[in-house]
């Protein structure tokens, strides 16, 4: 059961917390704003798109990315107050000791946790789905990266797609060729002039096709010149896109699907949405290490009380960002396993979180 000193800092922390979150979503809107406002007046977005559509999902992205830096700054702040006060030493002196004096930090650590791990991997996503939408519909309309010339796509371990030329607009690809390999041979060869799309679950109508069958040094050829084939290929029009944050537009079970899918093609690409996926719980756990760190920071009484907490908290959650910008960068780069760079910020700072408390005042 939570007793009085346990719902007093708990309050302390969750006012503290959700306070800093306004504050610093006010001051992203305002830059975002000023940002875009030329855009926004320029093109053709609606005043509902812009405040029901855009920026509550922009307040959900911005939560989503520093909610743990969020945590580090409110910790040290109502605690710094608290010991400014001598509230702190008041409780050491009342007989509760340091780990009793944790436990409030740790349940407050847990319900963010909670939040943050379910806005990680569903709620966020679905905004980022809005917001970005909206993003690449007026303000940034050359982002997609999708190739559209010169496509080489493997749509299983054996299986090649090469197309020559794709329009988006329409869904149709010129020189389309289906290639199948066996042992590292080329047993069979679809050709077509163009390959249309027509829908789930992989659907192409192709005309003027040509099937091609080695045997050997045997050739078979059936050739349907002028002629329509509709057949079943493991691809769609998404394949061809591909926007910088896509993989944050996607909730977790649709991460897992695109991860399963692109590795059934053989395709290696999948690093940076599996960084994605570990960092969604990573972070998570990133709240309880903060959480310590800045309690232990904070919670002693000195000289420059809460600005020098401040400075040391902010100091070391910005080195802590760098770390994970390191980790994310080798990890998408294959450097180091993406399960491993998303979790070795976690591993680092917890022993600095454990020095930190040894040294903390008791």
């Amino acid at each position: 059961m939570l007793k009085t000193i346990d719902r007093y800092i708990l309050r302390k922390f969750l006012t503290t917390f959700f306070f800093t979150v306004l504050i610093f979503t006010m001051i992203a809107m305002v830059i975002d704003f000023s940002e875009k406002v030329e855009k926004f007046i320029d093109e053709p977005i609606t005043k509902k798109e812009i405040i029901l559509d855009y920026y509550p999902n922009f307040i959900l992205y911005i939560g989503g990315l520093l909610w743990p830096l969020f945590t580090l700054i409110a910790v040290i702040f109502f605690t710094s107050r608290m010991a400014g006060n001598s509230e702190i030493i008041s409780i050491f002196n009342a007989g509760i000791s340091y780990r009793r004096f944790m436990r409030p930090y740790i349940i407050g650590a847990t319900l963010l946790a909670c939040m943050n791990l379910l806005g990680n991997h569903f709620v966020v996503p679905n905004g980022n789905k809005k917001m970005f939408t909206i993003i690449y519909t007026y303000i940034s309309k050359n982002s997609d990266k999708g190739q559209i010339q010169n496509i080489h796509l493997f749509v299983a371990p054996d299986t090649k797609v090469y197309i020559q030329f794709y329009r988006k607009r329409d869904t149709i690809a010129r020189d389309f060729r289906l290639e199948h390999f066996q042992d590292n041979r080329l047993v069979s060869m679809l050709k077509a002039a163009s390959a249309r799309w027509v829908g789930p679950p992989g659907k192409w109508q192709l005309d003027d096709y040509e099937i091609h069958t080695f045997h050997g040094i045997d050739e078979e050829l059936i050739v349907g010149r002028g002629k329509q084939l509709d057949t079943i290929i493991n691809l769609t029009p998404d394949d061809f896109v591909d926007y910088k944050e896509q993989h944050t537009m996607m909730t977790t079970p649709e991460l897992k699907k695109y991860i399963s899918l692109q590795k059934s093609r053989g395709a290696g690409n999948t690093k940076k949405y599996e960084v994605e996926r570990y960092r969604r719980t990573a972070d998570a756990f990133t709240i309880f290490i903060l959480t310590i760190i800045g309690m232990s920071i904070a919670s002693r009484k000195v000289r420059g009380g809460i600005g020098l907490h401040l400075a040391m908290g902010i100091t070391l959650g910005a080195v802590f960002i760098f770390v994970s910008r390191f980790s994310i960068v080798f990890s998408t780069g294959q450097i180091i396993p993406p399960l491993l760079g998303m979790w070795m910020p976690n591993l680092i700072f917890s022993f600095v979180a454990i020095w930190l408390v040894s040294r903390a005042q008791k």
